[in-house]
């Protein structure tokens, strides 16, 4: 070594490596090293060796040397393998502009396919405000015979600044060229089946009891792989007011108001708005809380009065947009009656636990009228879909809770009284007394010490809940024979049920187990009592015990109503899935770890998804491989077959970047 300068130095012949010496798994020789401190070092004619093994040459390369080190370049190159993009190599530049913005900006070259682009943009301006910005696209020279492209982009946005007086703005914008290329080139199986693009801009006020918002909106929903079949719908702009119940005055009632004045527009295969259609809602509600003897009522009025600009005309299919402007008005009631919890304590418990069971009743008697032109109202979002309605809910919800056995001594707390001096003993006892008195109290409660009290923790929580309909065609809005979405029955369940008169809804069920920190268990179940039939079902499960960790998701949907037909496919009646994740270990630590993960069909009996991945750190280094597996029709069936090595304070070479792994 060389020194030339204060903070600057020359290696000759010099060896790097994190590894433990004498014998370091890795290390790279360099002819000729330039540092300066507090800078960074550059390497010229190094040889990345694993085991004494040459594995890659670099004529130079740099390495910060800062305590918070930054420094622009090239990355190290990833390689890759998949049976549909063919051999995968490609490389990055980063570039750090300052302490608080960076750009990655990097391509990969598919042997089967073409090239790939990327792009990462991060900032934090402030430590209130944050900027990401990705972008991901393809230049596909096809697949199959004929040749068929499935390139395009693909860009998200995620920013976010907090203002002073309350303000806040967010900008959540997701842009997709199409969904093809998502199904073709996402290597995220829950976000490559996802068929919706979904934005949102806004800026927010909120004080206490009062919001105000300005938004932009857009909802994109692709119906096939064809790119022209798709569903738009277009909030822009939308201005939003909205306040929490507040005392009217004196009185005993209380107001709360929800106002918004929004442009709207619509597009489908079928279908099209204009391009700015006018909607103004003006929603004030009165309640009068009422509470006697563990009793609580709540009579609420409200009323409803929608303008539009537009409105549709009904046709054989799904109809057409007039010019004609339309208002619909609305008066709405209702009753909600809580009666008080019913509960009991188990002392005995279970494994050293009290227990204690709450059951939580509620019923609540809605009706809505006035509601007389629901067929001419453009259907935007769940502001557009009440309707009439005459209906008595109830729920009863379950609760088990769990709280650790007091162990301490069942003097606790009395210490103070055991050891008070009596009020009766004479003025002229001896300050000796006094002071053997308090050296017994600082013992004792040192002795037997009162800690607070364990927290109670949910262990179960179960809610069911249904729907009697005194009115079967909610005002003539029900269309016998289709799927039929009200407000009502929005707010019971996100699957519709409706499909022809009726007075019963279906049965939900929403059950939650948590024993313990690392278990938790969900199963959402609606029943339809109509058609004696299960009609949808989700389970979720996670577990862990030690190194081990098991997730595992079973969905069940039946279709109600017609079967709807886009572009010649008919959808499916049923729809089953289910996917199940099993890890031992954690990639970030020594030793061996795994994971595998399959998605199922259920209905079709085929594998959509799989994955399996291993791992393995020593002191310095690691090593990790995969295979994965994706099975989506005609569109994708590719084996990808991945590896990454990792060095300690240096980088990782492969293609397993960390936002895509299993665990």
């Amino acid at each position: 070594m060389e020194k030339t300068g204060p903070d600057h130095y020359i290696v000759h012949d010099g060896t790097v490596t994190s590894c433990e010496l004498p014998h370091p798994k890795w290390q790279f020789n360099a002819h000729h090293v330039v540092m300066e401190l507090g800078h960074n070092a550059v390497i010229y004619r190094s040889t990345f060796r694993v085991k004494g093994v040459p594995v890659l040459f670099l004529p130079i390369a740099t390495h910060p040397l800062q305590r918070q080190p930054r420094q622009s370049g090239f990355l190290i190159p990833n390689l890759g393998r998949s049976s549909t993009k063919g051999t995968i190599l490609g490389d990055s530049f980063y570039w750090a502009i300052n302490r608080s913005t960076d750009v990655l900006l990097g391509a990969e070259y598919y042997s089967q396919r073409g090239w790939a682009q990327h792009a990462l943009f991060r900032a934090r301006p402030s430590d209130r405000s944050f900027v990401d910005l990705r972008f991901f696209g393809v230049a596909d020279r096809g697949i199959g015979t004929p040749k068929v492209s499935q390139g395009g982009q693909e860009v998200h946005l995620n920013a976010q600044a907090r203002f002073g007086d309350g303000f806040r703005g967010v900008a959540n914008i997701d842009y997709l060229s199409s969904f093809i290329f998502r199904l073709a080139f996402n290597e995220v199986f829950t976000q490559t089946v996802s068929s919706e693009a979904i934005s949102n801009l806004f800026l927010t006020k909120t004080s206490p009891g009062v919001f105000y918002n300005a938004a932009v909106r857009r909802y994109e929903n692709f119906e096939s792989t064809n790119n022209a079949d798709r569903i738009v719908i277009f909030h822009a702009p939308t201005f939003e007011y909205a306040s929490l119940d507040h005392r009217v005055s004196q009185s005993p009632l209380f107001l709360s108001m929800d106002v918004a004045a929004e442009g709207l527009s619509r597009s489908e295969p079928s279908f099209r708005t204009a391009p700015l259609v006018g909607r103004f809602d003006f929603v004030p509600t009165m309640s009068l809380p009422l509470l006697f003897r563990g009793w609580s009522l709540r009579p609420e009025l409200g009323v409803r009065d929608t303008f539009y600009t537009q409105r549709l005309l009904p046709t054989s299919g799904v109809g057409v947009a007039s010019n004609d402007l339309t208002n619909r008005r609305a008066l709405e009631a209702s009753v909600e009656v809580r009666p008080p919890s019913l509960e009991r304590v188990f002392n005995r418990g279970l494994l050293g636990h009290k227990l204690k069971h709450v059951f939580e009743p509620q019923a609540v008697y809605r009706r809505v009228v006035g509601v007389n032109n629901f067929p001419n109202i453009l259907r935007f979002d769940e502001r557009d879909i009440l309707s009439n309605t005459d209906e008595v809910e109830y729920r009863v919800v379950n609760r088990l809770y769990s709280k650790k056995s007091s162990s301490s001594s069942s003097n606790c707390g009395t210490v103070s009284e055991i050891f008070t001096p009596d009020p009766l003993r004479s003025a002229e006892d001896s300050p000796e007394l006094d002071s053997a008195l308090g050296q017994q109290k600082d013992e004792a409660v040192k002795a037997v010490p009162c800690p607070s009290g364990p927290e109670a923790r949910e262990l179960v929580s179960w809610e069911l809940g249904q729907k009697y309909f005194l009115d079967t065609t909610f005002g003539g809005a029900l269309v016998d024979g289709r799927r039929n979405v009200f407000t009502t029955t929005a707010d019971l369940t996100g699957i519709a049920f409706l499909t022809s008169p009726r007075h019963l809804s279906p049965l939900i069920s929403r059950l939650r187990i948590a024993p313990r920190a690392h278990v938790d268990a969900e199963w959402d179940l609606d029943y339809d009592f109509k058609s004696s039939r299960i009609s949808s079902s989700t389970a979720l499960v996670n577990y862990q015990l030690g190194r081990i960790t098991f997730g595992g998701a079973d969905v069940y949907l039946r279709v109600p109503g017609e079967n709807l037909v886009s572009n010649n496919i008919s959808s499916p009646l049923h729809f089953h899935q289910f996917r199940i994740l099993l890890a031992y270990g954690t990639p970030n630590k020594r030793g061996l770890s795994g994971a595998g993960a399959v998605g199922f069909d259920a209905d079709v009996g085929f594998l959509q998804y799989s994955a399996v991945q291993t791992s393995y750190n020593w002191d310095c280094c690691g090593v990790s491989m995969e295979y994965r597996r994706f099975a989506l029709g005609a569109v994708r069936n590719e084996n990808q077959y991945r590896f990454s090595f990792n060095l300690s304070n240096v980088g990782s070479f492969g293609n397993m970047k960390r936002q895509e792994r299993l665990y």
